[in-house]
């Protein structure tokens, strides 16, 4: 796969998936860095230990940095895309376990599905 590709090949579908990887990579450094006191205490309140709550901000943190780096190196947007869904996924479990009122679901399940977008998109699963 060519690690280069150049601005002028890209139809729209694909630069819908840009933008929904930087939506999401932009959403969930918000999160992790601005709001993270209300991410320690909806951790404490699912009962989730401080250590599983750092790896998570971590690798999401990670994870963001790759989907922006790969607007220029698309080779490396499928994998940090697949797993920002499946942790989106656990946050939709985390909230199903809490028994939180529906409108705490939106926000992951809205980056969750623009994840499943992304892996779509650079899959080659649907043409872009």
């Amino acid at each position: 796969m060519n690690l280069f590709v150049s601005h002028e090949s890209r139809l729209p579908l694909f630069k819908i998936a840009i933008l929904a990887q930087a939506i999401v990579a932009l959403s969930v450094v918000y999160v992790w860095v601005v709001r993270l006191p209300n991410v320690e205490k909806e951790f404490r309140e699912y009962g989730i230990p401080d250590l599983l709550r750092n790896t998570v901000g971590a690798t999401k943190i990670a994870l963001s940095t790759l989907l922006i780096v790969g607007i220029w190196y698309p080779s490396l947007v499928l994998i940090p895309a697949a797993m920002m869904a499946f942790l989106m996924l656990c946050a939709q479990g985390a909230h199903l376990k809490a028994r939180h009122p529906w409108q705490k679901y939106v926000p992951s399940l809205v980056l969750l599905l623009l994840s499943l977008f992304v892996v779509a998109i650079y899959s080659g699963k649907v043409a872009a």
